[in-house]
C-alpha cells in the first residue's frame, strides 16, 4: 500500500474555500467568480503563474460550518471565461490530494498555505482482492448508471483502471452527502477509499430498491383503485342497459345494495359485515347461486329494525287501568308489570337506561292451567306498555335451528324464530310471548330449550348471535313472557333464568266477572246478536261456572256461553222465541240440558261416593289445574284373599310408597287408635284411585289413603264436605306439599267446605283469594290423628267410635 512520500516538494498555494462542496482528484468543476473568495484565489494563482511555468494552481479546501478540512485538492485553472448564465467563471480540474499545512504569505488578497502532496500510487501488479474490488465497484456503478440511462458514462467508468482514480470518480455521485465526500477525500489509501466508495454505492442501491418497491406497491394500489373504479362504472353501465332491455326502471334501489346499506341506520359492526357481503355480491356472477344467498341475507339484515324502538308508556296508573280492564284477577302479573314500568321510569329519569351495554328488559314465566288467560295476557301487557306485540309458538318445536336459525350453507336457510319475531314486530323492544315453552322437545336435531338459555338470560342476551345473521343482536330491552302449563316440564337451567309467576286459576266470582265483561260481549257478536236482544243474568252465569263447568280457566265456560247464545238465536229464527230475552238460571236446563258437575254435598246422601266406609276425598294438581281425587279402600275375604297391599289406578312409584307408609302407620299405631289391626295382618288391603286411565303420582295423597283405610277399619264414614292433602310419615307426621292454592280453588269449585292441609303449608294461604277462604274451613294440622278426628264422622246406630275423639284438631281458618 502506498504511504505519504516525503519526496514531494512542499507547495505554497492560495486557498479556494468550498462551502458545503467537495472536489475530488480527477473532477472538473466550474466555479462562479462572482464570489469574492473564489475570485481572490484565482487571481492570486494567476499572479503567481506569471513567474512560474504551467497553469495557475489553487488549493481546493472544503469548508463545513466555517471550519476548513485538513486535506485539500490541488487544482489547476484550466480556463477563465463566462458560465452558461453569463456570469464570470473559472473551470478547475482536481489533480491530487494535498495535506494542508501552516499559513504563509503570497500575492493578492487570498489566503496562502503550505501543503504536501499525498502519494497515492500502488505497487504492481495489483493483488487479486483489489482486482475483485475494482470489478465489484464497476458492476455496481454500471447498474446504477443504467437505471439512470447514462450509457456514455458507463463506458467511461469501464475504461478507468487506476484504483485511486476509480474511487475518486464516485465524487460525481449526486446521492453522496458532503460528509461522505469529505470522508472519501481524507481517506488517502486508494484501496480503503475504493472499499468505502463501494460500500456507499451498495447502500444507496439497497435504499433505491426499497424505495422502488414501495413506489411500485403504491402505484399498484392506485392502479387497482382506478381499475376497480373504471370496472364499477362499466358494470353500472351494463346493468343500466340490461334494465332498459328488460323494461325495468333505471336506478331501482333494490338492485343497489351498497347504496341501501350505506343509507341504512345500522350498527357499526353490522354495517361492516353487510359491506363485506356487498363486496362478495359485486364480485360474483349473476349465475352464481351464492349471489341469491347473499341478496337474501342482505334483505334480512336491511329489514331488521336495528334503530327502531318504541317509547314506553310511563303512565303507571293508566297501564294498570288497561290491565284491569282487559283481564279480571291475575293480580300477581299485573303487579309485576306495574313494578317493571315504575323501575323503568325511574331508571330513565336518572339516565340509567343502558348500564354495561344492557338495557332493562324482563323475562317472566307465566305458569298455570289452560284457559286462565296466559296468552291473551301478553297482548294486554304490550298494550299497557305501549309496545309492539309478537307471539312465538313453541309447542312441538324440536329443531334447535328454529330458535337460533340455520347456517347459511344450507339451502333454504332462514333466521331463527327470535330474529323473525323482532323483524315482524318492527321494533327492538317488543313484548315477545314464547307460548307453550313446556311443550318444547328434543331429538337428533338438537335441544331448542338449550338454545333458549342465551335468549332468556338477561346477562347474555344483549349479544345474542343468530346462526343465520352471524351478527350481534341486542335483546336486552325485550320483554319476554313465557307461558307453560306444567312447571316440571321446563328444564331447571331455563327456569332459573326466568322470573316465575303462577296463575293458579279463577274463583267462581272471578269467572262470573270474566263471563259478564269479556266472554258474553264477544260471543254475542259471534252469534250475530246485540246486547239489548239477549241478556244473561248473573245467576245464570254463576250456575254455568259452578255446575256446567269445572275447570281452572274459562275456555269451557266460554263454549257454554256460546252454546247458550246459539240456541237462543236458533229458536228465534225458528219462531219459537221472541227477542229481547233474558236468560235466567231456571232457563239453562231447557236450553243446554242438565248440569254436569253437581257438588257431592248437593247429591242424595245414598248416591255420594263417601256414603260407605273406606272412601276419602283428596286434592291433587294436574296439568289442567287443581282437581278433586277420591280414594277407595277395601279388605279381601280372609279365606280367598292373600295378605298384603294391592294398588290400582295407574299410580307412580312415589304414590305407591305413600300407600305402603299409610298401611305401615296403621299397623303400628292401630291399637292406639283402637282399630282392628288384626284385619290388616290376616286380610289383604286394596286401594284404588278412580279415573284409572289417568296417570297419578306424588306424595300428597298420603293422608287421604290413611283416612280411607282408617274409615274402612273403624266403619265410620268420611265426611262428605271434607277434603284433605298432605304427605304422611311413618310416625304419623303430616308433611308439607305443593299447589295449595290450586287445590283449595278445586275444593271450592267442587262444593267442599272443609279442607285439611299440613301446618307447614299455612303461609301458602296468603296466596288464596279472600273470597275462597271465606267459604272454606281450612284446618292446618301436624299429625295424622288430627286428620282422622276432623275427617271421620261419628259412629252411628249406637256403635262405639273406634277412633278416640281427642281435642287435637286445630281451629278452622276462615
Amino acid at each position: 500500500m502506498a504511504a505519504e512520500s516525503a519526496a514531494f516538494t512542499p507547495l505554497t498555494l492560495p486557498v479556494l474555500p468550498l462551502d458545503d462542496e467537495v472536489v475530488l482528484p480527477g473532477m472538473v468543476v466550474p466555479l462562479d467568480l462572482s464570489d469574492a473568495e473564489v475570485r481572490a484565489a484565482v487571481e492570486a494563482a494567476q499572479a503567481a503563474a506569471r513567474s512560474e511555468p504551467g497553469k495557475p494552481r489553487v488549493l481546493l479546501v472544503p469548508r463545513i460550518d466555517g471550519t476548513h478540512a485538513a486535506t485539500g485538492v490541488l487544482g489547476t485553472v484550466e480556463q477563465v471565461g463566462r458560465l452558461a448564465d453569463g456570469d464570470p467563471g473559472a473551470l478547475i480540474r482536481g489533480r491530487g490530494r494535498v495535506r494542508v499545512g501552516a499559513g504563509t504569505t503570497g500575492p493578492g488578497a487570498a489566503l496562502w498555505v503550505e501543503g504536501t502532496r499525498v502519494d497515492e500510487t500502488l505497487p504492481e501488479p495489483l493483488p487479486g482482492q483489489v482486482t475483485e474490488l475494482v470489478t465489484e465497484y464497476k458492476a455496481l456503478a454500471t447498474a446504477w448508471l443504467r437505471k439512470r440511462g447514462a450509457w456514455q458514462v458507463v463506458d467511461r467508468v469501464q475504461a478507468i483502471d487506476d484504483v485511486s482514480a476509480l474511487a475518486d470518480n464516485s465524487g460525481y455521485s449526486p446521492f453522496l452527502t458532503t460528509e461522505q465526500k469529505v470522508e472519501l477525500l481524507e481517506t488517502t489509501d486508494p484501496v480503503a477509499r475504493l472499499k468505502l466508495a463501494t460500500q456507499q454505492l451498495r447502500d444507496h442501491l439497497a435504499e433505491q430498491d426499497v424505495a422502488e418497491t414501495i413506489a411500485k406497491d403504491v402505484q399498484e394500489g392506485v392502479d387497482k383503485q382506478q381499475r376497480e373504479f373504471l370496472l364499477r362504472r362499466q358494470l353500472e353501465a351494463v346493468r343500466k342497459e340490461l334494465r332498459e332491455i328488460n323494461g325495468e326502471q333505471d336506478g331501482e334501489e333494490s338492485d343497489d345494495y351498497r347504496a341501501r346499506v350505506e343509507a341504512a341506520d345500522l350498527p357499526e359492526k353490522v354495517r361492516e359485515a353487510a359491506l363485506k357481503e356487498v363486496d362478495k355480491l359485486e364480485r360474483s356472477s349473476d349465475q352464481s347461486p351464492e349471489g341469491s344467498w347473499i341478496r337474501t341475507w342482505l334483505d334480512t339484515v336491511l329489514e331488521m329494525p336495528w334503530s327502531e324502538r318504541t317509547e314506553d308508556a310511563y303512565d303507571i296508573q293508566g297501564a294498570q287501568g288497561v290491565l284491569d280492564a282487559e283481564h279480571a284477577g291475575l293480580q300477581d302479573v299485573k303487579e309485576r308489570i306495574t313494578e317493571y314500568l315504575a323501575v323503568r321510569k325511574r331508571r330513565g329519569d336518572r339516565g340509567l337506561g343502558v348500564v354495561g351495554g344492557r338495557r332493562g328488559g324482563a323475562v317472566l314465566a307465566l305458569v298455570g292451567p289452560p284457559g286462565v288467560g296466559k296468552t291473551s295476557l301478553g297482548e294486554s301487557v304490550a298494550h299497557a306498555m305501549g309496545r309492539k306485540f309478537v307471539r312465538v309458538a313453541l309447542g312441538g318445536v324440536r329443531d334447535e335451528a328454529e330458535i337460533r336459525g340455520h347456517r347459511r350453507t344450507y339451502v333454504g336457510a332462514l333466521p331463527g324464530r327470535i330474529v323473525r319475531a323482532i323483524k315482524e314486530a318492527g321494533s327492538m323492544n317488543p313484548v315477545v310471548l314464547l307460548d307453550e315453552i313446556d311443550k318444547v322437545g328434543s331429538d337428533f336435531r338438537g335441544d331448542p330449550a338449550a338454545a333458549l338459555l342465551e335468549v332468556l338470560d338477561p346477562a347474555q342476551n344483549h349479544t345474542f348471535r343468530d346462526h343465520y345473521l352471524e351478527v350481534e343482536l341486542d335483546l336486552s330491552d325485550v320483554v319476554f313472557l313465557a307461558t307453560a302449563n306444567v312447571l316440571e316440564a321446563i328444564p331447571e337451567a331455563l327456569l332459573d333464568r326466568m322470573e316465575l309467576v303462577r296463575l293458579d286459576g279463577y274463583t267462581e266470582d272471578e269467572k262470573v266477572v270474566i263471563a259478564r265483561d269479556h266472554l258474553l260481549p264477544r260471543q254475542l257478536e259471534r252469534a250475530g246478536l246485540d246486547a239489548d236482544e239477549v241478556t244473561v243474568d248473573e245467576g245464570a252465569l254463576r250456575k254455568l261456572a259452578g255446575e256446567y263447568t269445572r275447570e281452572a280457566g274459562v275456555r269451557t265456560l266460554e263454549r257454554s256461553v256460546a252454546r247458550l247464545l246459539r240456541k237462543v238465536a236458533a229458536q228465534h229464527e225458528l219462531g219459537e222465541r221472541e227477542l229481547p230475552f233474558t236468560v235466567t238460571d231456571a232457563d239453562l236446563r231447557g236450553l243446554i240440558g242438565r248440569p254436569h258437575h253437581v257438588p257431592e254435598s248437593a247429591q242424595d246422601p245414598a248416591e255420594r261416593r263417601t256414603s260407605v266406609p273406606g272412601v276419602a276425598t283428596g286434592l291433587a294438581v294436574t296439568g289442567a289445574g287443581g282437581d278433586v281425587l277420591y280414594v277407595e279402600a277395601s279388605l279381601a275375604d280372609p279365606e280367598t284373599g292373600a295378605a298384603g297391599l294391592t294398588l290400582t289406578g295407574q299410580l307412580g312409584d312415589v304414590m305407591k310408597e305413600s300407600a305402603q307408609i299409610a298401611l305401615s302407620f296403621l299397623r303400628s299405631h292401630g291399637a292406639e287408635l283402637e282399630l282392628p289391626v288384626g284385619d290388616l295382618k290376616d286380610r289383604g288391603a286394596h286401594i284404588h284411585f278412580p279415573a284409572g286411565a289417568v296417570p297419578k303420582d306424588g306424595p300428597s295423597a298420603g293422608v287421604t289413603m290413611t283416612t280411607a283405610l282408617a274409615s274402612l277399619l273403624s266403619g265410620r264414614l268420611v265426611r262428605t264436605d271434607v277434603a284433605m292433602t298432605g304427605e304422611v310419615s311413618l310416625t304419623g307426621r303430616v308433611l308439607p306439599i305443593g299447589g295449595v292454592k290450586q287445590k283449595l280453588l278445586a275444593a271450592h269449585r267442587a262444593g267442599i267446605t272443609t279442607v285439611i292441609i299440613p301446618k307447614r303449608n299455612e303461609p301458602d294461604l296468603d296466596d288464596v283469594p279472600a273470597e275462597v277462604l271465606d267459604k272454606l274451613d281450612v284446618h292446618a294440622v301436624n299429625d295424622v290423628r288430627q286428620v282422622l278426628e276432623l275427617a271421620l264422622a261419628p259412629a252411628t246406630n249406637g256403635a262405639e267410635a273406634r277412633v278416640p275423639v281427642a281435642a287435637m284438631g286445630a281451629p278452622p281458618r276462615r
